[in-house]
């Protein structure tokens, strides 16, 4: 944490050298949880701003990847929140011009299955198809432990739920990825018919 008496330039770069070491990994496990790479974007682009502004809340001495992953968590979850509450919004210009394009010369920008293909790339078909139909709360902790690394308490106090509800929704959703991957293992070869 920068102290009280520090420069502006000194907190700066006490908190990039802190923070930018992050940066792919909260890319990537913004993407999973969006699943669309402009929304990871912007999410990763909020979380750094709320950070930085936030910078002299970090405790030093704990763990800073830690922290900087609740405040991922916590804006995903609060934007979820909202798009929740709020009626979807079209931006009619767009369909227009969408509508209005020939079918060959479309720009992929405004095609989801590009987005949600470019998602599928990091994976492989079935297993981003998997991970896709858990629900959040199991996708969220499948995400940080088995692809972040993240211990279950420093779970536990990124989601804000008790460590026990940690490993439930972890055991429960492996258990779903594991019937809905059962097939594709099978083919591959990584498990056994039977």
């Amino acid at each position: 944490m920068a102290s009280k008496k520090s420069s502006p330039e000194e907190r700066r770069q006490e908190f990039e050298a802190l923070a930018f070491p992050h940066m792919d990994s909260l890319y990537s496990t913004a993407l999973r949880l969006t699943r669309r790479p402009l929304d990871a974007e912007d999410l990763v682009q909020d979380v750094y701003l709320r950070a930085y502004r936030f910078f002299d809340k970090f405790e030093p001495g704990t763990n800073f990847k830690a922290w900087i992953f609740k405040i991922l968590t916590n804006t995903f979850i609060n934007r979820y929140r909202k798009q929740v509450r709020e009626p979807q919004q079209t931006e009619f210009e767009k369909v227009e011009f969408f509508y209005s394009e020939a079918e060959g010369e479309r720009d992929d920008k405004y095609e989801t299955r590009y987005e949600e293909k470019n998602y599928a790339d990091l994976f492989g078909d079935e297993v981003s198809a998997a991970l896709a139909r858990l629900s959040y709360d199991f996708r969220a902790v499948v995400i940080l432990c088995d692809i972040e690394g993240f211990s279950y308490k420093e779970i536990s106090e990124i989601i804000e739920v008790p460590m026990g509800t940690v490993m439930s929704r972890l055991s429960r959703a492996r258990q779903h990825l594991q019937k809905y991957l059962r097939e594709y293992a099978q083919r591959e070869g990584i498990i056994k018919k039977g």
